[in-house]
């Protein structure tokens, strides 16, 4: 009998010491490879006891080389530019990209992902919700079909994650606005649609506390993926009330701040670097409209291209494997900061 369980033909191959490639060559035909390999084929087969699932071969072969891509709101730019390069990037491999949004929806999400299993795809790209996922279902269809998670993290989910560091983002902004001027306070929504939002809020308060800076955490109300209109009126109220805790304000992302950014013109507040300026204000994300606000957003930006290519990269190497990975990976990419007038 076996000395372990073999679960798919990735891991034969690396228990074997013989490529994937050529165990899935000796598979579809034992002699298409030399006799001294296929003896060692052999020998690792009755050694861990292993068959291949040949009914997911069949389907495997049967795949269209269509790749599903899923994404929150495909409204919001941030979106639209990680997409685009995803996009290229599997046409120029041979594949064929369908795109879906949820628009924020759980209930649209799961409908995706029941459409996706139906249509077979090679394998998706998917950016989940995250807190308002049912992840249930996305738990089930990452069994089904091979998947990588990008943005948006939910644990154990998938074959791997790639998405960007949080702490990189917060870690820097607050040791820049702190080092330039009165240390920032930090402005996001109470109940954040994105999962990355309370991962930077920790990054703060932890930035805040290796700083030795008293920290001042602003939440606003509000639901949903129109964060312009929720930053606006957040800002709104709570400049109307006249309690911000400090004259430098750090958005949770960049849409927040664009909808802040309204809210000070409307109230004739000034945000820049000057002496006469009433605020500094800065975020996160690059969002593609930031550089250009009034003032321009100071803010630490993704790094677009290898969040997109390496979500790519490690799906075409997902496929190849025959779906699964040994063990799930994550990748995340650090960010840098971009400097502009509102800082």
């Amino acid at each position: 009998m076996g000395e372990r369980k073999i679960r798919n033909m990735e891991e034969f191959a690396s228990v074997s010491g013989i490529s994937r490639p050529t165990v899935s060559k000796y598979f579809n035909d034992p002699k298409s490879v030399r006799a001294t390999t296929r003896a060692r084929i052999e020998a690792a087969i009755e050694q861990y006891d292993y068959r291949p699932n040949i009914y997911a071969m069949n389907q495997n072969r049967e795949l269209t080389k269509s790749i599903g891509i899923v994404v929150p709101y495909l409204a919001d730019p941030f979106f639209g530019e990680i997409v685009r390069v995803i996009e290229r990037r599997c046409i120029e491999a041979g594949f064929s990209p369908s795109l879906f949004s949820s628009h924020g929806s759980p209930e649209q999400e799961r409908d995706i992902l029941d459409t996706l299993r139906s249509l077979k795809p090679a394998g998706v790209l998917l950016a989940p919700l995250g807190r308002l996922s049912a992840k249930s279902a996305i738990e089930t269809f990452c069994r089904d079909v091979p998947t990588v998670l990008f943005d948006s993290n939910i644990e154990g989910m998938g074959e791997s994650f790639v998405g960007s560091d949080n702490y990189s983002f917060v870690s820097q902004t607050v040791e820049y606005l702190s080092r330039t001027g009165e240390p920032p306070s930090f402005f996001e929504m109470k109940n954040p649609a994105n999962p990355n939002a309370n991962k930077r809020r920790r990054a703060y308060l932890d930035m805040m506390e290796r700083l030795g800076l008293e920290p001042h955490v602003m939440q606003i109300d509000g639901t949903g993926w129109a964060f312009e209109e929720i930053g606006r009126k957040g800002a709104l109220d709570i400049l109307s009330r006249g309690t911000l805790p400090t004259d430098t304000i750090l958005c949770s992302n960049d849409r927040l701040a664009i909808g802040l950014l309204s809210a000070c013109y409307e109230t004739g507040r000034t945000v820049g670097r000057g002496a006469d300026c009433d605020l500094r204000v800065a975020s996160h994300d690059d969002h593609p409209f930031s550089r250009y606000t009034c003032p321009s957003l100071t803010t630490a930006a993704h790094d677009y291209a290898n969040v997109s290519g390496h979500s790519v990269e490690t799906l075409f190497r997902l496929i190849e494997s025959g779906g699964r990975f040994q063990t799930r990976e994550e990748t995340l990419f650090s960010a840098h900061l971009i400097m502009r007038d509102s800082a």
